[in-house]
């Protein structure tokens, strides 16, 4: 699986990373399919031509793209492979707080073990973006983690993504 695979580069260079998306969806809240697996890195974004060049080294094939100052994604490096499967590698997305990187659980994973953004950082991610399926997801996380998920910490990461991201909460919350 290209995922393990991109794990096992990452482990191997020591750079942070938390897998977000479908698949942490799919360990906080409720199933839904995904093409693509993503993560995202503890890593600056002037880094990410390095990065791009040991995935390369390492055989992947890649695509770099960088965002402008009013993306909230700095870079963004997308692996494929001959099968068409996808990981997008997120770096440096604003207002992600990097304790989110020791916030993140630890789950096994066809014999390996992948680091999965936690359930409180995940749901202000989710608000953060803001779409129907995003919020849904947050809605989801919230239901199942139950008296389990931090609130309070929930509402302080979803103030670091800014206004929307707090009344999307807000929403959330109240469903």
């Amino acid at each position: 699986m290209l995922l393990l695979d991109a794990v096992d580069v990452l482990t191997r260079e020591q750079i942070d990373y938390a897998v977000i998306g479908a698949m942490a969806a799919s360990i906080h809240g409720v199933v839904r399919a995904s093409v693509d697996a993503d993560a995202v890195l503890s890593l600056a974004s002037q880094r990410a031509p390095d990065l791009e060049k040991m995935f390369v080294d390492a055989g992947f094939e890649t695509e770099l793209r960088v965002g402008d100052l009013e993306d909230p994604i700095s870079a963004l490096l997308q692996l494929t492979d001959s099968f068409r499967n996808r990981v997008d590698l997120l770096i440096g997305l604003r207002g992600l707080e990097m304790d989110a990187f020791s916030r993140a659980i630890t789950v096994p994973f066809q014999g390996m073990s992948l680091r999965v953004i936690g359930p409180e950082d995940f749901v202000a991610m989710k608000v953060f973006a803001g779409g129907p399926k995003d919020l849904a997801d947050a809605a989801n996380t919230v239901s199942v983690a139950g008296t389990s998920l931090d609130v309070d910490l929930v509402k302080r990461l979803a103030k670091r993504y800014g206004r929307d991201a707090e009344e999307n909460l807000r929403k959330v919350i109240a469903s």
